[in-house]
């Protein structure tokens, strides 16, 4: 398995530099023959560095050019450093309010993941995606051959650092040591990405310390604008979006990704890594990476369980990881809100790591009332990106439920005043704050267990207005993953999708798979196959379910609560449950409602014949067209089942 690795290390210095050097000769951009030796070393010293990690940086440095090179510590005074060079560089205002808080703001046209410019590098387009029925283009991801590749890369990034420091940040994926964490070794031209990244993963000398000389995905980042000769700072946010392009060689465990500065394209430790990459790796290992939050859930009895959970991006997975729930003598703990590595340990029992280090969470709808728990991580230590500030020293965005004080004004996130009732926001719909989960104060005790936590459910659910009730089980593992293959969500400010649309995006993992989702579904079905595997169930919930007068349902956040009631209960055998045709949902009465306001509870948990079949069809379309000849008969066969129990409601 880890053969790839060792020859990545070589395959890299040939593949990057050999070819590209001549294909950059075709362009008119050729490469220097200075050595990275030669180059100033601001920080760090190359020749105590792991053969393999001094040849990455060599080869990089060959192939940008930078100006210099800084080997991150990861230190406390390296972080203040950093800041501060992105204060002078005007890329980041400090936040007085608040304690060693900053706010950056993007160019306008690099605000999100830009899905459309994000391939996967196979030699075999099946190899990534399964090839659509009608011709169509696939919908689960973007194919690049080598030979399209090698020519994006040698149009990008020969040169691309030049006036520039290089930064090498050593970082790890999950606890330092832990068996189920992984190293990558990131190159970038973006200080804002090293202050980032040291919030979002470990990062510094203990990771090197840790290597040694072991395996490491390579990732190469630059923003793509090389400065003069004369050095100088840039004006405004470094970004080049006419050539943006992020590409993952899961082959070799590679990153590269061009012109884009915002953190889902250029924290490449975060869905780069721990997603595209990782779930290769994770089904050449036989393991789970995916796109879960997780949390502890402690009834009043004490009894505990932990539960994994898919939303798509901007659906509530941090609110729902930080939640504070209403029910007395409950509890809420968190691992992590956005990504879960999963392996089965020699007990059968299925066991999960965050292996990031902090929260990269969307800002707007945030506040006291939606997630007090969040508001209180965030109130030091963290960097926001695209909010607005308050001439207090503050941050302000949509929903943050905040009367300003008299006399205090707002600056949007273009940098232009605001004020309430204006027809733009104050805050980008997807803008961020990154802060560290240390300063969550629920963050469970065995947030950073080297063994993970066992999970007991995984929970799939998604925005979906109409229709879907607010929870239902699976009837076994192979309905639950045929429950994952058929998510749909109304689209959200995290990608570059425009307008309130019902998109598919099974296991809310459709922007990144790293491999063909047909073959991604037959790994989870495999899990069924492992000897005294002990499985989670499966259920599906919807929080955003509204009425015909188009008010919620459900009052959602911390009321949330009163569902993980019941499927704990569920998963300890409680006989609570009636069947239906989408599977099993609450008897009348189980699940506590006291306290509240009175729940529509038949039309919260109706199933709307017409609906249903309509949705079947929905799904049996995007699975057969888009699937195709990938789909596992077993997957089929669920949806088989579902619609001869629609047709006999």
């Amino acid at each position: 398995m880890w053969t790839a690795y060792r020859q990545g290390s070589r395959m890299f210095s040939s593949f990057a530099l050999r070819r590209l050097a001549r294909l950059s000769r075709c362009l008119q951009t050729p490469l220097p023959r200075r050595c990275a030796h030669s180059l100033p070393v601001l920080n760090g010293e190359l020749g105590s560095l792991p053969a393999a990690v001094r040849e990455f940086i060599e080869t990089g440095a060959r192939l940008c050019q930078p100006q210099e090179i800084h080997v991150c510590n990861g230190s406390v005074e390296e972080n203040t450093a950093i800041l501060f060079l992105l204060e002078k560089q005007g890329l980041i205002q400090t936040l007085s309010k608040y304690d060693n808080c900053w706010l950056a703001r993007t160019d306008p046209r690099d605000v999100a993941r830009v899905e459309s410019r994000t391939v996967i590098v196979t030699p075999d387009r099946r190899d990534t995606i399964p090839t659509p029925s009608d011709g169509s283009k696939s919908q689960l991801g973007n194919w690049m051959s080598n030979e399209d590749f090698e020519h994006a890369m040698a149009q990008r990034f020969p040169g691309c650092m030049k006036g520039r420091t290089m930064y090498v940040i050593p970082f790890s994926m999950g606890p330092v040591g832990s068996p189920l964490s992984k190293i990558g070794i990131q190159l970038t031209d973006s200080a804002y990405v090293v202050a980032s990244m040291r919030i979002m993963t470990r990062m510094g000398a203990a990771v090197l310390g840790a290597l040694g000389d072991g395996e490491f995905v390579k990732c190469l980042h630059s923003v793509g604008c090389p400065l003069s000769t004369h050095g100088g700072a840039a004006s405004g946010w470094p970004c080049n979006p006419e050539l943006t392009l992020i590409a993952h060689v899961p082959d070799r465990r590679e990153i590269l990704s061009f012109g884009s500065g915002y953190g889902g394209n250029s924290l490449l430790g975060k869905k780069c890594f721990a997603l595209r990459i990782a779930s290769r790796i994770a089904k050449d290992e036989g393991w789970l990476a995916e796109h879960m939050l997780i949390l502890g859930i402690t009834n009043p009895a004490g009894r505990k369980k932990y539960v994994a959970a898919a939303f798509p991006s901007a659906c509530g997975k941090t609110n729902l990881a930080m939640m504070k729930p209403t029910l007395p003598g409950w509890k809420v703990e968190c691992v992590g809100d956005d990504i879960a590595w999963m392996k089965f340990d020699s007990e059968g029992r299925l066991r999960a790591i965050n292996p990031e280090n902090g929260f990269f969470g969307v800002a707007p709808g945030t506040s006291m009332k939606t997630n007090p728990n969040a508001m209180q991580t965030i109130s030091r230590n963290t960097v926001f990106t695209n909010v607005g500030a308050t001439s207090d020293g503050g941050v302000y965005w949509e929903g943050i439920d905040q009367p300003l004080p008299p006399g205090v004004s707002v600056t949007s996130w273009t940098g232009t005043p605001w004020k309430t009732g204006d027809k733009e926001p104050c805050a980008h719909p997807n803008s961020r704050f990154c802060a560290p989960a240390s300063q969550c104060p629920i963050m469970d005790e065995s947030w950073e267990s080297p063994e993970g936590v066992p999970i007991d459910a995984i929970i799939f659910g998604g925005r979906r207005p109409q229709g879907v009730p607010l929870v239902y089980e699976s009837f076994n593992w192979r309905h639950g993953v045929f429950i994952g293959s058929a998510m749909r969500s109304e689209s959200t400010a995290a990608a570059e999708h425009q307008g309130k649309v019902i998109m598919h995006d099974p296991f809310a993992m459709r922007p990144f798979f790293g491999y063909n989702f047909g073959a991604y579904l037959q790994h989870w079905l495999s899990m069924e196959e492992r000897p005294a595997a002990r499985l989670p169930r499966i259920f599906h919930v919807n929080w955003f379910r509204k009425g015909e007068d188009g008010s919620f349902l459900w009052p959602g956040f911390g009321e949330n609560c009163r569902v993980l009631d019941w499927i704990c209960r569920r998963v300890d055998g409680e006989p609570s449950a009636a069947e239906t045709p989408v599977g099993y949902v609450p008897l009348p009465g189980a699940l506590d409602l006291g306290g509240l306001e009175a729940v529509r509870t038949e039309e919260l948990f109706s199933l709307p014949k017409a609906f249903w079949e309509q949705e079947a069809d929905e799904v049996r379309r995007y699975l057969t067209v888009q699937v195709n000849e990938d789909l596992p008969p077993a997957v089929m066969s669920e949806l088989e089942g579902l619609e001869k129990r629609l047709a006999g409601m």
